[in-house]
This record gives C-alpha cells, structure tokens and sequence, in this order.
C-alpha cells in the first residue's frame, strides 16, 4: 500500500495515499481498535456536514471565512451528505468520550477534499482549507459532537421512528374498528375473566401508542437545541458576536428541521438531558410494542392447543424438524428489538450521568444508541404492520368456544344473587365439569329462564364506541 505523510501537533503520521482523511483520524485509527464493526454512524457524520456547511456560510456572513473558503467547504459537505465519501470515515465508536477525533475526522476529509477541488494533490503543497483554522473556525470538538448528535437523533426519529409506528398505530386503529362487535373472553392474570370485544383489546393497543408518540413527539423541541456557538465550555470562546444564532439558523435551512441555538450552551456540553429524554420515549414505545406483540403472539398461539382466537399470517416455515409448523415470527423480531432498545436505555441513562464538570464524556456511545433504537424500532413497527398487524383476521368459532366455557361470565349473576352464591355456582361448575347453567339452576339460585335473560356476554362489554 502506497503512504503520504500528514502532520498534526504530535508530528508526522503515515496516511494510506488513496484516503481523503489526515493525522489524527490514522492516530485514533490505530489507537481504538475496539469493535471493528462499531463504526460510527454514518448519520454522525452527515450531521457534521451539515453543521459544518453552515459554520462556513456563517463564518463568511459574519466576516471571518472568505468566501471562496465558503464554497469550498459547502461543496465537500454537499458531496459528503450525498454519500460520496463514506469510507473516509473510519472511526469506531470507542474512542475519546467528546468525540473530538470525528470532528477532526470530518475536518481532515473536507480540507483534504477541498484541497483536490482547488486542482492540488493531496499531500502536496500548503493545504487550500485548513481542518482546524478554516472547517473548525468558531468551532471545538465540545460542541460540534453533541450538535452533530442532535441533528442525527432529530433526523431519525422524524424520518424513520414515527412514521413506523403512526404506519402500525393506523393499523391497529382500523382492526380495532373492525373486531368491535367480536366479543370475546377476557384475561387478567392470563386467567379467564370478564368479556370485552376484541375491538376493545386492540383499542387499548392504539392508546399505548398514541401516548407513545405524544411523549416522543413532546421531546424533540428540546432535541432541537444545537451546542454549537459554545465552544470549548459553553462561553463562546473564539465566536464572533452572533454566530450561534446565525448558525443555527443555517442549520435549519438546510436539513428543513427547526433547529434553533440552545439557550444555555453550559447545558447543552455537560449534560446530554436531550438524548436521554428523547430516549426515555423510545423506551417508553419498546414497553408498549413488547405488551403489543406478546398479546398477539399469545392470542394466536396454537393453532390447535394453544389460545388460537386470532390467525395471524403464516410467513415462513418454522421448522427445520417438524412439518408445516409456522411460528410468530415478526412478533419474536419487534420484542427482541424492544429488548435492545431497553437495554441501549440503560446505556444511555448511564452515559448521561457522566456529564463532570463542564463536558459530558460519553457522547459517541449516546448517540449510537440512541439512532440504532430509533431505527430499529421504526423498521420493526413497519415489518410488524406489513408482515402480521395487516393481516390479524379473528378465528370466530374458537372465540365463541372460548367465550361460552368461561366461568366468568358468572359475573353477571353478581347483582342479581350476590358475589358469593354466584361464586358457589362457578366453583360448582368447575367441580363438577358442568355449565354455569345448569349448576345455577341445580343450586336453585336462578332458573334456566333468569339465567338466559341475565348472562349475555354481549351485553357485558360495556358502550362499544
């Protein structure tokens, strides 16, 4: 492999000659080879062009960065938002708690890149963008991290997450309406209780979503403030008059997001309150979609000796062993991913705890958790609505089965003969594998006139709305 010669402040480093990056990303490139996989996110690094287009258009409008600096700068950005350059970004996630060696990462391909535009080689010549004086100008790694994170945070929830669950929250409103006069057995403690409708039952599932995305939705005014403009701590050390501001307004023109500059920068550094809210949310959705899935896993179990009141659609083998058996596949997949979101909540409730003094120090790992829970959890909703929700049908003949075995519907009787000879008539039933009927008549508490007229399940639903 052919190697060019970059220098930081620590000296010279060897560069493979063919990439676009310089000292410090070849210096965290052999010193963090921790998780080879766990490269940073590739949204990390478009939310640092994004940001750093705009530090160079408010750079320039504020008399600090030429104009032809400008144009450079924004071009390298646009070409690295357009995916041109993703495999100069080499960095994992393991490496300095600020980040600092991706933002230089960005700074290095972009002075690099700008240098090539300009018709220079690489390596050759003084650089026609400097990374720290030029793309880094009005800039620290402090706080462009924790802009770049918000802006990818912000960007995937918007995008991925709540489209995916408004797709399977739609969904689940439509079956809801159209199970609501399927009245069925209810279950508290997974043990027979009194009817409900499976209208009903799925209604309670658009409920949990609905708050769901109400929460999610409540905390992205507080992910909308950006860090930038404050620098090193929060002062705005090395900023002209204005900048944070004017940046972020840059920054919302060009991601069409409403991003504004956050109102206490010392926050917006040491704590990362945003991102832990935001995916508190997320959290709070997986808890919800974990009730979802096992409820319907559960109801379609069988499908001869299970529950099996609802067919969902059989989508591929699920056996290598035993013949035509089909399992709930897309329910096992949306709560594994609800377990990985719970557990990237624990990692991020801990990574928000090490905010000391005026840094937080754990934000590359925050950020990666928080944008694979937010995609996860938008792609396991539309899988889940595409695949099972779309095609839930109920299986009438085993819910009436179901529903005229219970002995809870002996509830109905309470008003009439009072909770404890009602409860006699049930223990009696259950004893003797007879009917309620019959045992309510043979008690001579009711007769078989009074029981048809009192103990109608359809009528101990409640108003279906």
């Amino acid at each position: 492999m052919n190697y060019r010669i970059e220098k930081d402040t620590m000296g010279e480093v060897k560069v493979p000659a063919d990439k676009l990056w310089g000292a410090q990303t070849e210096r965290s490139r052999n010193n963090f080879k921790i998780g080879a996989s766990a490269s940073m996110p590739l949204e990390i690094v478009y939310g640092f062009a994004y940001l750093k287009k705009a530090a160079a258009y408010t750079n320039c409008d504020l008399d600090v960065l030429s104009k032809e600096k400008r144009d450079l700068i924004a071009q390298v950005c646009d070409e690295i938002l357009e995916g041109k350059h993703n495999d100069q970004f080499p960095l994992v996630i393991w490496q300095t708690g600020s980040g600092t060696q991706s933002n230089m990462n960005v700074n290095e391909v972009v002075a690099n890149r700008a240098h090539q535009i300009a018709g220079q080689v690489i390596g050759e010549g003084e650089k026609t963008i400097q990374p720290n004086d030029d793309v880094n100008k009005s800039q620290s790694s402090n706080d462009t991290f924790p802009t770049g994170m918000h802006i990818a945070a912000y960007k995937k929830v918007v995008e991925t997450t709540i489209p995916g669950v408004i797709q399977l929250r739609n969904t689940l409103h439509k079956k809801s309406l159209e199970f609501n006069t399927v009245v069925k057995i209810g279950r508290t403690h997974l043990m027979d209780a009194t009817p409900l409708t499976l209208g009903q039952e799925f209604s309670g599932y658009v409920s949990q979503l609905d708050h769901g995305l109400k929460a999610l939705q409540h905390t992205l005014h507080h992910l909308s403030e950006l860090a930038l403009g404050g620098t090193a701590v929060g002062t705005g050390m090395n900023t002209p008059e204005g900048y944070d501001v004017l940046v972020a307004k840059y920054i919302a023109e060009f991601t069409g997001l409403p991003f504004v500059t956050a109102e206490n920068k010392f926050e917006a550094l040491a704590a990362h309150d945003a991102i832990v809210e935001t995916h508190g949310a997320l959290k709070l959705l997986a808890v919800s979609l974990n009730k979802i899935a096992n409820d319907i896993r559960m109801m379609a179990s069988g499908p001869r000796s299970g529950i099996g009141e609802i067919i969902i659609p059989a989508n591929e083998p699920g056996s290598s062993i035993m013949p035509g058996k089909v399992n709930p596949t897309q329910c096992e997949a949306l709560t594994m991913v609800c377990a990985q979101v719970m557990g990237n909540d624990v990692a991020i409730s801990v990574g928000g705890t090490q905010g000391h003094y005026e840094l937080n120090v754990f934000k590359p790992m925050m950020a990666a958790n928080i944008l694979q829970s937010a995609q996860l959890l938008g792609d396991a909703c539309v899988s889940f609505e595409e695949h099972c929700a779309s095609g839930i049908e109920p299986n009438h003949q085993v819910i009436k089965e179901l529903l005229n075995n219970s002995l809870m519907l002996v509830t109905a009787l309470n008003t009439k003969i009072g909770y404890y000879k009602a409860a006699e008539i049930a223990n009696t039933a259950h004893k003797n594998g007879t009917t309620l009927k019959e045992e309510a008549v043979n008690l001579g508490y009711v007769s078989a006139e009074d029981y048809d007229e009192w103990v109608k399940p359809e009528n101990m639903v409640g108003s279906i709305k």
